[in-house]
């Protein structure tokens, strides 16, 4: 082609990115890599390999190691054994190390962003210009956050050796993501890169050689599936991080349950990308090639619903095709492309059968008029239209460059819309009024929500979801917390703390007012107090075995009416932290009025002395009035992100919880952990103690007096293991504090995964609730909690 010509088709020619320093590198390697442990390359166990291909070309580029059970044990061993050494050399070491790991990624960044374009198929210049330089920004990072750990968060500690498990779509960043903040905060670990895409994870290795981090610090094995499943059960693992498919989170979330380790998954994901009336369509068209065709739609929280209202959708669908039918698909290394290679032939292939699927549900399939090459795994840029919200293509994760376009009318179709999805990853936002950019952001359900930008990330800024697209955060001070635990559980007992009984054979005093007249004791759901489903009643004895009273034995159908009554109420949810407070405050007004009766309850549940008593209950009334004053001052951050955003870390209420109490410290157990919830906007579904409820019962007269909306408080009495059974399986459930055994929460763990809701309890030990330190504070806020990161970009 003539220079003229192509000033007359403005057409580009190919910009071929060398790969000689890569295949240098692979060479040096003689194509066939080892596993990286304790600080050395070991030939597998197994003596199996497998290929590493170029999806662009098809071509072999390496052989990769298949580690097996005794290779992850020697890698675990490795990294327990470097645990201590690493924790001793102290913050600023470690920040050190954090720093020649980022210096040394800037230096050889052409060589990780060619290597990783060839092992992935993505194009060179997204790996060069985006992907290589967020890997360095993250170890920079958290080499700051390293150096400010035993001061800034000087209540926590390391947890110890962490698996970590990768995926393939963004092989050297997701590295980034996990191996800064748990080096960072004093951990080692072992990562098992996607068996796609291991080639950059075995260059870092060699860069941890090289700047000398001790030995066992950092292992990287390579493997299939077997590989990472052998990582998540190993006894010596204190936490998985992992991310991944929704359908593998939930395998390891059920692996996990009653092991005690500690899990962050950051899942699949279907993100809406919404387009209101006055959006400047020509900056959403580019906005939708970032969003959908960055990666060829391998990204998790890539906005592959294109919502727009009715009145544009026409408008833009046509911009939309014309920008596709320019779209350059092509070898991930020449830099003129727009859209590289897809990874493997069974991502392939997937893609394929659901575009198929959406056609054959009746969805109208645009693709451009060109062919894709041959040579590699290719698939064109494809948009759906007249797309039924209901159908597969609209539900499903494609994980490919489909877009699937759906129209609105109001905005409240649009958040209807946006929210009917399992997942709730991240979301975008186009509008030139910030007003309704900033009141649509929160009623997404989703961890993420960019106004007039997508797929912007930072270190400094958290990322995760809700829902099926997983929990914990990577990035930002949210993320550390993933990597450390508080200093205070150390102190947990192994045995429930319990007041010792005055008397055992002594008669408890009864508490009722009036002696003689038989009270029913009800369960209270949606404001009102109602009779069990099942017609059964609960003896409650006291500690000598005396009778007290009766309680109502829930089922299954009055779990379901407290989770429909938490759900009808969105009063509690929309009140600002000032106004919660000002309810929390009235609360503990109550309590205080009728102090001597629930301390003659407490007597007669547990036989404590009037004295012990009288201190549990003033330690209820102070604990409330702690989270009323924290009700509006748990308050969110602004991230300083390198690029030009206000970037807001906004805590969010979960939405319904199901809080199993524990069976000591009937009132005050009670308080510590319905309160928190309710400070952070929840409902609650509250489960008593099994052995001593009539406190909670009783407590249900305080909140009928103290102005709190019906449906905010749900209390249901009976079998403590079988009701939380339930709730732990119900789907319309958010998230489920189970304070009890270690066999109980490892049911609730394991039942849970269906909707990956989130889970927290003591992992078995117990708590002494008198204690402060261990009985209230920030961290049941965080757990009663979620960061949403809203991304408003500034300037001209």
């Amino acid at each position: 082609m003539k220079i003229k010509d192509i000033f007359e088709t403005m057409e580009y020619g190919p910009a071929p990115e060398s790969a000689d320093v890569a295949i240098d590198y692979l060479k040096s390697h003689k194509n066939k890599f080892q596993l990286f442990i304790n600080g050395e390359w070991k030939a597998p166990s197994s003596k199996e390999n497998f290929d590493s291909i170029n999806p662009s070309t098809r071509e072999k580029l390496a052989e990769i190691s298949e580690a097996n059970e005794k290779d992850v044990n020697l890698a675990v061993k490795a990294a327990k054994d470097a645990l201590p050494e690493w924790v001793n050399i102290g913050a600023h070491q470690r920040a050190r190390y954090l720093y020649a790991i980022a210096r040394q990624i800037q230096k050889h960044s052409r060589l990780f962003a060619v290597l990783e374009s060839m092992d992935n198929g993505k194009p060179i210049r997204e790996t060069r210009d985006i992907d290589i330089p967020l890997v360095a920004r993250h170890f920079y990072h958290h080499a700051g956050w390293a150096q400010l750990r035993d001061t800034e968060l000087k209540e926590y500690k390391e947890i110890g050796v962490i698996g970590q498990i990768i995926p393939w779509n963004f092989p050297l960043l997701m590295l980034a993501w996990k191996i800064a903040p748990a080096l960072a905060m004093g951990n080692t670990l072992v990562l098992k890169p996607a068996e796609f895409t291991s080639l950059t994870a075995l260059l870092f290795a060699d860069i941890c050689k090289q700047i000398g981090l001790p030995n066992g610090v950092v292992n990287i094995i390579t493997g299939h599936g077997k590989t990472g499943a052998t990582l998540v059960d190993h006894k010596d693992v204190n936490k998985i991080a992992f991310t991944g498919s929704t359908e593998v989170g939930k395998i390891i979330r059920r692996a996990t349950a009653g092991t005690g380790k500690k899990l962050s998954l950051e899942l699949g994901g279907k993100s809406p990308f919404i387009v209101f009336e006055d959006a400047d369509l020509d900056s959403v068209v580019e906005g939708v090639v970032d969003a959908i065709w960055f990666n060829q739609g391998q990204v998790c929280c890539a906005g592959s619903r294109l919502l727009v209202e009715e009145s544009i959708a026409e408008k833009l669908y046509k911009k939309i095709r014309k920008r596709m039918e320019s779209l350059r698909v092509g070898n991930s290394l020449d830099k003129s492309i727009d859209i590289g290679a897809i990874v493997a032939p069974v991502q392939l292939k997937t893609i394929e059968e659901l575009v198929q699927q959406g056609v054959d549900e009746g969805s109208k399939l645009w693709q451009p008029s060109w062919a894709c090459p041959q040579d590699g795994y290719f698939y064109p840029p494809t948009m759906f239209t007249d797309v039924s919200p209901s159908s597969t293509i609209a539900q499903v994760e494609i994980f490919g460059p489909v877009l699937v376009a759906m129209s609105f009318r109001t905005h409240k179709e649009a958040v209807k819309l946006a929210n009917n999805t399992r997942y709730g990853l991240a979301s975008s936002i186009w509008t030139e009024n910030i007003n309704l950019a900033l009141d649509i952001a929160p009623q997404i359900k989703a961890g993420v929500a960019w106004i007039n930008c997508t797929n912007v990330f930072d270190a400094a800024a958290g990322f995760g979801g809700y829902r099926e697209s997983g929990f914990g955060r990577e990035g930002g001070k949210e993320g550390l917390y993933e990597y450390m635990k508080p200093r205070i559980h150390e102190k947990f007992s192994d045995k429930p703390v319990v007041k010792k009984p005055k008397d055992l054979k002594a008669p408890s005093t009864n508490g009722q007012h009036v002696t003689g007249i038989d009270r029913t004791t009800k369960m209270y759901i949606g404001g009102k107090q109602v009779r069990p489903d099942g017609g059964y009643s609960t003896v409650i004895k006291s500690a000598n075995g005396e009778y007290i009273g009766e309680v109502s034995t829930g089922n299954r159908k009055d779990i379901r009416n407290a989770v429909e009554a938490a759900h009808a109420n969105s009063t509690w949810g929309s009140m600002t932290g000032h106004a919660r407070a000002q309810v929390l405050y009235y609360i503990a007004e109550n309590l205080a009025i009728r102090k001597e009766e629930f301390a003659n309850r407490i007597v007669q549940m547990t036989n404590c002395s009037k004295t012990e008593a009288l201190k549990e209950v003033d330690e209820s009334i102070e604990r409330i009035y702690t989270y009323a004053a924290l009700a509006d001052k748990y308050d969110g951050l602004v991230h300083h992100t390198v690029k030009q955003n206000v970037t807001l870390a906004m805590p969010e209420s979960l939405g319904v919880m199901a809080i199993v109490c524990p069976n000591e410290s009937p009132l005050l157990g009670f308080i510590s952990t319905v309160i928190p919830a309710m400070t952070m906007g929840n409902n609650v579904i509250a489960i008593p103690s099994e052995s001593a409820p009539l406190s909670a019962t009783d407590f249900y007269q305080i909140l009928e007096t103290s102005d709190v909306p019906a449906g905010t408080v749900n209390i249901v009495t009976g079998k403590k293991d079988e009701l939380a059974q339930v709730l732990a399986k119900h789907d319309d459930v958010d998230a489920i504090w189970y304070f009890g055994d270690k066999a109980g929460l490892k049911d609730i763990e394991y039942l849970s995964a269906d909707n990956m809701k989130r889970t927290w309890g003591n992992n078995g030990k117990y708590r002494d609730w008198m204690d402060k330190e261990q009985g209230e504070g920030e961290e049941f806020l965080r757990h009663a909690s979620q960061i949403k990161n809203i991304w408003i970009p500034y300037g001209a």
